[in-house]
């Protein structure tokens, strides 16, 4: 496919935006709505917004890297846009999808493409009940959080927590604990990206908990529920020099 209608969407700082000026000038504007392919400039953290922004869209993703952190994103250039659009990878991205349950009653859903994380809020550990598919498998987890995390999301929060590096083809989540006090060997889990997971809060009142899915926070929780969205997709590219499957068998080999 040769890509005429491009799109391109820039984080803030002046360096994004001077690449987003000269790129318009070289290849023209068109609206997100309207694009074949939306380029994104900027970060890890812009790229992901507009992941959020785009999703409903139908229309592939391109990231240049014009920020501090740049794993979701290709390297910056002015030349053969267009072919590189044409020879890159396409890499299929379905979110999480987060039911969250507040002490009042209130419900709130979000999605997260890295992943849905809990944290305490308060100086006292959280502690949670875990559930899989309906059943029980860890009664109480004394913790500062723990996060659930999908294969695109793996080499972020879940591996600063020490969880594992997920294949991007694995169809695996992340179930991994932030700083386990008891069971304090328990390491955390892999799951079927299918398998539905449940987190209830314990002792809320002493114990208040966050729910965080990518950006959306909800504060004092006291029921999660975490399953992947197969009904939703965002087409990401990458160069094929450094596709994304590429990106992450490599971060295991880094020290």
């Amino acid at each position: 496919m040769t890509f005429t209608k491009i799109a391109f969407v820039a984080a803030e700082h002046s360096e994004a935006q001077e690449g987003l000026e000269t790129l318009t000038r070289l290849y023209g504007q068109a609206e997100p709505e309207d694009a074949e392919v939306i380029v994104a400039l900027g970060g890890d953290g812009f790229m992901l917004s507009t992941m959020h922004q785009c999703v409903n869209l139908g229309v592939p993703l391109y990231g240049m890297n014009k920020g501090t952190v740049g794993f979701l994103m290709n390297d910056f250039s002015e030349d053969r846009l267009r072919e590189r659009l044409t020879e890159a990878e396409p890499a299929n991205l379905h979110p999480l999808r987060m039911v969250a349950t507040q002490s009042d009653g209130s419900t709130h859903e979000a999605i997260a493409f890295n992943e849905v994380s809990l944290l305490r809020e308060t100086r006292q550990a959280a502690k949670i009940q875990i559930s899989v598919d309906g059943r029980v498998r860890l009664k109480e987890l004394i913790c500062d959080g723990v996060l659930v995390a999908t294969a695109a999301g793996s080499t972020a929060y879940n591996l600063s927590a020490h969880g594992p590096i997920l294949p991007i083809d694995s169809r695996i989540l992340a179930l991994t604990p932030i700083s386990a006090f008891r069971p304090r060997r328990w390491r955390g889990a892999l799951l079927p990206h299918k398998a539905e997971v449940r987190l209830q809060m314990m002792e809320t009142d002493k114990r208040p908990t966050s729910a965080v899915a990518d950006h959306t926070e909800v504060r004092s929780v006291v029921d999660v529920r975490i399953r992947e969205d197969r009904k939703m997709n965002m087409v990401c590219l990458f160069d094929p020099e450094h596709s994304l499957e590429e990106r992450i068998l490599l971060e295991q080999f880094i020290g």
